[in-house]
């Protein structure tokens, strides 16, 4: 009997996290961080879905060593680290994504024509720190 009762206890507030929209918000953001950055960062390796060095601004691709296509491979291992940190340690990976976005979006804007990405790796930008605020929150109730 007291199984039972344990088990109904420690469920019941699982239950109720899983309720929450805020949790569920926090869980929706942290997959698609995870997700996405690491299947870009694998990408950045085949250039499956599109030639990522025309990507790389042409003042970035003057003062980083090798060609563009080398910077692309750093580029793809820094996105796919920052996808196990929002997996591992959200707190910390969204602020990581939120910085990453930060810097692809100077590049973007010095770059003819792509004012469009920048905009929308800015909606990104600001879904990462929102996830990183819910993180705050939910973290360290999640039950493993």
């Amino acid at each position: 009997m007291s199984s039972a009762t344990t088990t109904t206890t420690s469920v019941t507030p699982r239950r109720a996290l899983f309720a929450d929209p805020g949790y569920q918000a926090f869980a929706i953001l942290r997959i698609a961080f995870t997700v996405a950055p690491i299947l870009f960062g694998l990408d950045k390796f085949a250039n499956l879905l599109v030639d990522w060095p025309n990507y790389l601004a042409p003042w970035i691709n003057d003062i980083v060593p090798g060609s563009a296509q080398a910077a692309m491979y750093a580029v793809g291992v820094i996105e796919i680290v920052a996808g196990i940190a929002v997996a591992l340690a959200p707190r910390f990976g969204a602020w990581l994504v939120a910085g990453w976005l930060a810097g692809i979006i100077v590049n973007l804007l010095t770059i003819p024509d792509y004012y469009d990405i920048a905009l929308r790796d800015f909606g990104l930008l600001l879904a990462a720190v929102a996830l990183a605020r819910l993180a705050e929150r939910y973290h360290g109730k999640r039950e493993h």
